[in-house]
């Protein structure tokens, strides 16, 4: 009995955590691999106020950094909007700095959904810069906030 739920714990894991269907915006120093945010089952991805969502990037390195950072904004009609996030800093997000150029990275984030957030459809952008303000990498992506 205790290896069929395991299977079924796992199964029901792997389900949450699928690959989304990104729109690269300009990675110029870096190639974007995969886009994972967790839980979204189906597209636009639907995130409901007072919940935190994983957000996990593959990406390889075009060139060294020392560090890196993360940029993400809300587009609202055409019109980009900051948005904070608990830990801009991507070498304590999972990325192992200094960064080099040819190897493969995971970024791993929080995207906390505030409640006080309007219920509205925008595209969230999220960008991680090296030391020279350059694109490591760039996606965008629909969500529905709820």
């Amino acid at each position: 009995m205790l290896p069929a739920a395991l299977m079924l714990l796992a199964l029901s894991a792997s389900a949450l955590a699928q690959e989304v269907h990104f729109k690269d915006c300009g990675t110029s120093f870096g190639a974007l691999k995969s886009v994972k945010v967790t839980p979204c089952i189906v597209q636009p991805c639907h995130l409901q106020k007072g919940q935190c969502y994983s957000v996990n990037v593959t990406f390889t390195s075009i060139s060294d950094s020392k560090g890196s950072k993360a940029v993400v904004h809300g587009i609202v009609m055409g019109v980009p909007v900051a948005f904070a996030i608990p830990e801009p800093d991507g070498c304590k997000s999972g990325v192992k700095c200094p960064i080099e150029k040819d190897k493969t990275y995971n970024y791993v984030a929080k995207l906390p959904v505030q409640k006080s957030y309007p219920s509205i459809q925008l595209v969230v952008k999220w960008e991680l810069r090296d030391d020279n303000d350059q694109g490591l990498f760039c996606w965008e992506l629909p969500v529905q906030i709820e």
